[in-house]
This record gives structure tokens, sequence and C-alpha cells, in this order.
């Protein structure tokens, strides 16, 4: 099975071709540069470099939200427009499931933490599961599902979990909400290297294949972002038709 990947929820651009266990191609960037103006050059890139014919193509995987309501945008219209002209499904992926599995077979929780703004994260708790059969792989369970909190909530359920957790950090939140970590988790924590601690298309792509195994797909028409919470024009309209009551 041959996948196209995308995610462009994040400050990361990142675009992947994966076929069954193997990523023939990963274009990833994180640079200061819209998403607009990155994503169709990198997918570009991506089939002349490895010579992809497209109609070759089983899926699309897409991190599907939370995330920049932009960039998320800007991924789904991308996604739409290849399911429409391939007439091939599409796979959406929650952004931050997809996001953990970069640490795929990991024995600590997992806690993916974007900048949200507005002192929110992006969020939700991960543990992985070796598969019954000596030849499995992992499957990841959702402690907590991907939710938009106040970073203090995530924090109060981790250390809810009790002292023996151990608990791995990662994403763009880290950096904006490392000293609030240092103070409210009050168990053992570290966070991922460089390496794996942004999104990539790849674990679209992978997350991906699990889902589409699974039954998880849609058409192009019907997919659509998942946001989890109002836009800032939204959220404006609600307080001034508030004001007006």
């Amino acid at each position: 099975m041959k996948i196209l990947a995308l995610d462009s929820s994040g400050l990361v651009a990142s675009a992947a071709v994966v076929e069954d266990d193997i990523t023939i191609a990963e274009y990833t960037i994180n640079y200061k540069k819209t998403h607009s103006q990155t994503l169709l050059p990198m997918l570009d890139e991506l089939r002349r470099m490895t010579e992809l014919d497209l109609h070759t193509i089983d899926a699309i995987a897409v991190a599907a939200g939370p995330g920049s309501f932009t960039g998320l945008r800007i991924g789904s219209a991308t996604a739409k427009g290849l399911g429409f002209a391939l007439d091939i499904p599409i796979i959406p992926v929650p952004t931050v499931d997809a996001l953990a599995y970069n640490l795929y077979g990991s024995d600590k929780l997992i806690c993916p933490l974007m900048d949200a703004r507005r002192n929110q994260v992006y969020t939700g708790l991960y543990t992985f599961r070796k598969g019954m059969s000596p030849d499995a792989g992992y499957d990841m369970d959702v402690v907590e599902q991907q939710c938009a909190v106040d970073i203090a909530q995530i924090a109060g359920l981790i250390n809810g979990l009790g002292t023996d957790t151990e608990v791995l950090f990662l994403g763009d939140g880290v950096s904006v909400y490392r000293e609030q970590i240092a103070e409210l988790i009050r168990v053992k924590y570290s966070f991922a290297p460089a390496c794996c601690n942004r999104q990539r298309a790849s674990c679209v792509a992978s997350l991906g294949i699990v889902l589409y195994q699974r039954g998880i797909m849609e058409t192009a028409a019907e997919h659509s972002p998942v946001y989890l919470r109002l836009s800032q024009a939204e959220r404006e309209r609600a307080d001034k038709g508030d004001q007006s009551c």
C-alpha cells in the first residue's frame, strides 16, 4: 500500500511517501515560511525526486487537526484537491495522535504539546503496548484523547496517574511551556530529542495505514479539518453577540 502523507498542522510542514513499512521519501521543513509557500513545492520535489506516478497512490493521509487553523486549511485543501483528481480516499489522522506516533514503542507515557496560544495546548496522553505474538509490533493506546486545554489541566491529569508514571514530552509547546512543566509536573519526565520532537509526515502515513486497515477513511468531498475550538474571528463574533443581548 502506498500512502502520500501531509502535515501542515503546526509550525512544521512535512510531506512523505510511504509504501507498506518503507519510507520512500520525506521532506520536512521548519523555517520561517508559510505552508502556502512550502507545501506544494515540497510535494512537487518529492514527486520529481522519486519519479512518482501519483496514480500509484492508494490514499492520502493528512494531519486533520487540531492545529493552526490556516495550516489545517492548507493541508486539507491540498489533500482534497489530490483526492478529487486521483479519485482516492483521504485518511484523516488526528494531529496529536500522529505526533505521539513519533515515539512508537516507547515504554513511557507520551504527552505531545502543541502551542495553541491563549495559554492553551493541543495535547493528549498515549502509551504503547506490545502485541500478543512474538513478531507483533506495538499498539498505541489513547489514555487521554486529543484536546485543547490549559497547561495546568494536562499537568494535573499526569500527576493524577501516580508517582510511578514517567512522561515524555514532545512538540513545539515544550519550548513555550518548559518553565510551567518544571513547576507543575510532580512525576519523572523528560523531553524528546530534536530527531523526533516535531511533526513528521512519515508518522502521519504510518498511523494512517493502521487507520485505513480499520476502515477509517473518507472521500475528498467528506473531508474537513478538526479544529477543536473556535477561531479568533468566530470568538470575536460570539463576543459581539453576547454584548448585544
